[in-house]
């Protein structure tokens, strides 16, 4: 699709403010396909539009770009009795309703104001919203996980969690594991979904970095908010970041985008979803 871009090129050199207060120059390593960035506004949707951006960007590194619709999923949240009346909820959360409710391409429902398509149109063809969701999400093509020292790891647990009200499980990793995992996700350009805390004193949206610094606190991490991962960087001494797309508009200085260190991740993430496949790929 035309609208479906990519504002990134490999080995570019952004430069912006790091946690220590200094500029910091950041060179790109991988940047996966990724669609606008979008705004949430007011909602609580973030988990909507990261997973679904993740469900992108796995597309369009396949060469089969798609654009998928937040406000089909919106509509359809508001008239589930389960769901809580906040909206909220967890990127996994999201795969459960696709398949309960299907989705639609972005050009079918763009914004709540439209009326909710029984059919799903692309490339010429015609699809219930629950065939078009198939189509681009398979039964079971996505995993959540986490990393707790509170229970046993290399096993699914539940996460009780007021934002995980579909009851998922997730596979608990050693913090090593899950932070190697998703490293290898993106640099194989699969689509991430990131879950955790930003209220950490060193998550500084406004010039788009997230490292730790001497204020973050060894409290526990709270489930606050969830962005795509669509690349990786690193900074002028080695440091490895993720590139994060979020859903906060693009008024911040990398319009939209937020680096976010190794140090951060391993202190702040709740959990990822991301393909199943590289768990199977990596436990050969």
């Amino acid at each position: 699709m035309g609208e479906v871009r990519n504002i990134l090129k490999f080995f570019v050199l952004a430069v912006f403010f790091s946690c220590s207060g200094q500029i910091e120059p950041f060179t790109h390593d991988v940047v996966n396909g990724f669609t606008p960035v979008k705004h949430q506004g007011k909602s609580q949707l973030c988990w909507a539009y990261a997973m679904l951006s993740a469900i992108e960007t796995e597309h369009i590194m396949r060469g089969d770009s798609v654009h998928l619709s937040v406000a089909y999923v919106a509509y359809h949240l508001r008239n589930d009795q389960q769901a809580p009346t906040s909206g909220r909820g967890m990127g996994i959360t999201l795969i459960r309703l696709l398949g309960r409710y299907g989705i639609v391409p972005f050009q079918s429902m763009p914004d709540e104001e439209t009326p909710a398509p029984q059919w799903a149109f692309m490339l010429g063809a015609e699809y219930t919203p629950l065939e078009f969701a198939h189509s681009v999400c398979a039964p079971d093509e996505y995993i959540a996980l986490t990393s707790t020292d509170e229970q046993p790891y290399g096993e699914e647990i539940a996460l009780s969690l007021p934002d995980n009200w579909t009851q998922e499980r997730f596979l608990n990793l050693t913090p090593d594991s899950l932070l190697r995992l998703t490293e290898q996700a993106v640099k194989t350009h699969h689509g991430v979904c990131w879950e955790g805390d930003t209220g950490d004193p060193g998550f500084d949206w406004q010039h788009g970095v997230a490292c730790l610094s001497l204020l973050s606190p060894l409290t526990r991490v709270s489930d606050d908010h969830c962005m795509a991962i669509i690349g990786l960087a690193h900074d002028n001494a080695g440091q490895p970041y993720f590139i994060m797309k979020n859903s906060w508009g693009t008024g911040n200085d990398q319009q939209g985008l937020l680096y976010m260190s190794y140090d951060y991740f391993l202190r702040n993430t709740i959990s990822i979803v991301l393909p199943r496949s590289i768990i199977l790929t990596n436990s050969k």
